[in-house]
């Protein structure tokens, strides 16, 4: 069920991207002209996303405990809108599991435990652990989704060890549990949602595997805007 402002923003401050370095800074100039650097809460390459001269949004968290005043949240890449805090999509799905607004896994749990060590090491956490008195328990893993080619939302975007370690892991875990891969497209303009095979083969071919063997695969869609996030609904999954 689609949600208006299912997540509402802080007030943010408008800018230019002028740099983004070190994984973690990125120097903007603000509508007012001051120029700041901000921190970048996304230590991925941002393939796609990264666009010198696009328009960003900031929010601003004076604090002395804080080495940088303003944290980058979004940027617009064309007309949409695209989230960049990689800290705020689990922040948002808890929300949801705890509204249980997404009907894929409605009435199969009742509580919700976030960062519950699992895998063959114990060294893996999966993001939300749900589990019901009467069903087996579910593990979901959450992964923030940003490159797109048209409407088609791909992840990964760069090679990932520890992703892939995660399907390892998820897939451990069935059929005894099952396991849940949510993928939070962080954008309004995708309606697809494919694993990205050229990025990382390896991944794509343990995501296929694990769908063979009941792996549930959740992309969830949600639009972006200063003012908030919105759900509508999964994207059709290529595989």
């Amino acid at each position: 069920m689609a949600t208006d402002f299912f997540y509402a923003y802080p007030p943010l401050q408008s800018g230019t991207l002028l740099k983004r370095y070190k994984r973690f800074f990125a120097d903007i100039q603000l509508n007012s002209g001051e120029i700041i650097t901000a921190h970048c809460p996304n230590t991925g390459p941002m393939t796609g996303v990264c666009q010198v001269g696009a328009p960003v949004q900031v929010s601003y968290h004076p604090s002395p405990k804080r080495k940088l005043a303003y944290t980058w949240e979004m940027i617009q890449i064309g007309e949409t809108w695209v989230g960049v805090n990689t800290s705020l999509p689990n922040r948002v799905i808890k929300q949801a599991l705890e509204e249980q607004i997404f009907p894929e896994l409605a009435d199969c749990y009742e509580a919700i435990r976030p960062e519950v060590a699992y895998g063959q090491d114990q060294k893996s956490r999966i993001d939300f652990l749900l589990s019901h008195p009467d069903q087996p328990a579910i593990y979901v893993e959450v992964k923030n989704t940003t490159l797109a080619e048209g409407s088609l939302a791909l992840f990964p975007d760069t090679v990932t060890t520890r992703g892939q370690k995660h399907l390892l892991d998820l897939m451990g875990v069935m059929p005894q549990a099952k396991a849940v891969m949510l993928y939070f497209i962080n954008r309004g303009d995708c309606t697809e949602f494919a694993p990205g095979q050229a990025y990382d083969p390896r991944y794509a071919e343990l995501l296929q595997q694990g769908q063979a063997q009941g792996l549930q695969i959740l992309p969830c869609r949600f639009e972006v805007s200063p003012h908030g996030l919105s759900y509508r609904g999964l994207a059709h999954c290529v595989l």
